[in-house]
């Protein structure tokens, strides 16, 4: 029995030590460090979008952009009305128009410009005829010459037409 057991330890000191492997923390430290500050940066960039579209609100910084303006909007009254459809035909059109802007220097100087605008649109109505007046988007295209024509008389009178954004049809009848 003595030689098995001087055998064994010849085994064991013959055998290869193993060393354990050691993390090797120099360099999967700055790794780390590089992922933490990355979403520490991510984290502020989404506080502060979140926070400047939350509003202001007291002691918060203002927004950088102004909000839009509310519309403001200009009647023409009496409404339009017009005979169309060329000779012979007596048919009619009503139209009630409002003007939308959200400028309301632009909307004086509508006012004061309104002889003419309702002289270029009493013409632009009464050009009209049955089938395009019928459809959607005959009154859709009538409504963009229509803007066109208030667009284009404040214009020539030294005003900024592009301020009068829209213009609605609030009533439409047609006889």
């Amino acid at each position: 029995m003595v030689t098995a057991m001087a055998a064994e330890p010849a085994k064991k000191e013959s055998a290869p030590k193993v060393q354990p492997i050691k993390p090797k923390k120099a360099r999967t430290l700055p790794w780390i460090s590089l992922a933490v500050a990355v979403l520490v940066l991510a984290g502020a960039g989404t506080w502060f979008a979140l926070r400047s579209n939350a509003g202001t609100s007291a002691g918060a910084a203002p927004r950088a952009a102004a909000p839009r303006a509310a519309p403001i909007y200009y009647k023409f009254d009496p409404a339009f009305v017009v005979n169309f459809g060329g000779a012979g035909s007596a048919r009619y059109l009503q139209v009630g128009v409002e003007a939308m802007s959200r400028d309301a220097a632009i909307l004086d100087t509508l006012k004061n410009n309104e002889p003419a605008v309702r002289n270029d649109l009493i013409l632009l109505y009464s050009s009209q005829n049955d089938a395009t007046l019928m459809t959607t988007e005959g009154k859709e295209m009538l409504r963009a010459a229509t803007l066109t024509a208030i667009q284009k008389v404040l214009n020539e009178a030294g005003a900024d037409g592009k301020l009068i954004e829209q213009v609605y049809f609030t009533s439409f009848v047609i006889q």
